[in-house]
């Protein structure tokens, strides 16, 4: 684009955006190699369902860290504006209000027990859940504001307790079943 220097504001919030394209685009090429793999070995993938699982698991944590690079880099990008960092920051909010959420709709028997969409993005947010804890730390840590830092606490708390409750309910489930 003529007159824009990679040192402004929008140069710099381009190459975040293009660092955001990348991720989501390596992750969907790897989602993609993940699912050729069970189409190309589907005998395999139904007699070791555990290990593929697994698998699923830690390719999608991957995932979740990678984004974490370019949304550091939008923290850092965005923070010399304080309405932007606002912004930022009611995103963050919002976001984190979508781990209890997502718990208690996988609290729901029909969900947690079924085979549906719903249940698997429910369960991909609760699990992710730790990658989201160091996004808002360092969020918070960036945090140029009172109100943006208050915000970015607020999520942080949010993804904390959902994560301790989410931990609560597993054990209370596995020893209430022995």
């Amino acid at each position: 684009m003529p007159g824009m220097t990679w040192t402004s504001l929008r140069g710099q919030l381009g190459l975040v955006a293009a660092g955001y394209t990348a991720v989501l685009a390596a992750g969907a090429l790897l989602i993609y190699q993940r699912h050729r793999m069970y189409v190309q070995h589907a005998q395999e993938a139904a007699a070791a369902g555990g290990m593929y699982a697994a698998g699923d698991l830690l390719l999608g944590l991957m995932i979740a860290c990678m984004l974490l690079v370019p949304t550091g880099f939008l923290a850092l990008v965005i923070r010399k504006s304080e309405a932007l960092y606002d912004g930022y920051a009611k995103l963050l909010f919002a976001l984190s209000l979508t781990a209890p959420l997502s718990l208690g709709i996988l609290s729901i028997p029909v969900v947690s027990e079924g085979t549906g969409a719903l249940g698997w993005i429910c369960m991909c947010r609760v699990l992710g859940s730790p990658v989201m804890i160091v996004g808002c730390l360092a969020s918070r840590l960036l945090a140029p504001s009172d109100r943006a830092k208050r915000l970015t606490l607020y999520a942080l708390l949010i993804e904390v307790l959902t994560l301790l409750l989410t931990v609560g309910l597993f054990l209370f489930v596995v020893t209430s079943r022995h």
